[in-house]
């Protein structure tokens, strides 16, 4: 087996392990609703994706997984029709390296997270169809996907997860701080969570 990440959507195809890496991509997506198939109307136009391949690797070096990810070609996206507003915040680097100093002075425990496919878990409020991806069969040539939930690579991505992050987190009692709206806390019986 090549050790390399392919370039390819035909590359990738030479390997079976990169076959069920896309297979698990696809299966998931589907899993989580992702799209309806529908037959493109007029005057609409079908954004183009791609799959993108990445080995992960263990702390020791060896081979965790082969991870492929659908990504959507969101540079051909248009303003106005595509999507609308993109802008998304981010916590501001003075705040992070704040609270890590507090942490690390009052001996706090620092814990991090990541969302598995954190972009798909949104509702995707755009009108977007994307063609059928590379090695996804359709049953009629017109066929397209609506998107329902975004997908890494539009413009709009990282702004809908965001506004879903926020909206979660004050659906549990965070609030958002003032000076910087990425940052969030929630007090709770005298001991404070940042987030």
């Amino acid at each position: 087996m090549n050790a390399e990440e392919p370039k390819t959507y035909a590359e990738a195809c030479k390997e079976l392990v990169w076959r069920l890496s896309m297979n698990e991509e696809t299966d998931a997506l589907i899993a989580n609703d992702t799209w309806d198939e529908v037959i493109l109307a007029e005057r609409k136009k079908a954004i183009d994706n791609k799959w993108v391949y990445k080995i992960k690797h263990k702390a020791d070096g060896s081979i965790e997984r082969h991870k492929s990810r659908l990504v959507v070609k969101g540079f051909t996206q248009v303003y106005g029709i595509d999507f609308l507003d993109t802008f998304s915040s981010v916590a501001k680097i003075n705040s992070v390296k704040t609270l890590l100093a507090v942490a690390a002075s009052q001996d706090w425990h620092i814990h991090q997270m990541d969302v598995f496919n954190a972009f798909l878990h949104d509702d995707l409020n755009e009108e977007v169809y994307m063609k059928p991806p590379p090695g996804v069969v359709v049953c009629e040539p017109r066929i397209v996907f609506k998107l329902k939930k975004s997908l890494y690579g539009l413009k709009q991505a990282s702004r809908q997860w965001f506004a879903k992050l926020t909206a979660s987190l004050l659906k549990n009692g965070f609030s958002q701080a003032a000076s910087d709206y990425s940052m969030f806390i929630r007090r709770f019986q005298g001991e404070c969570l940042w987030c």
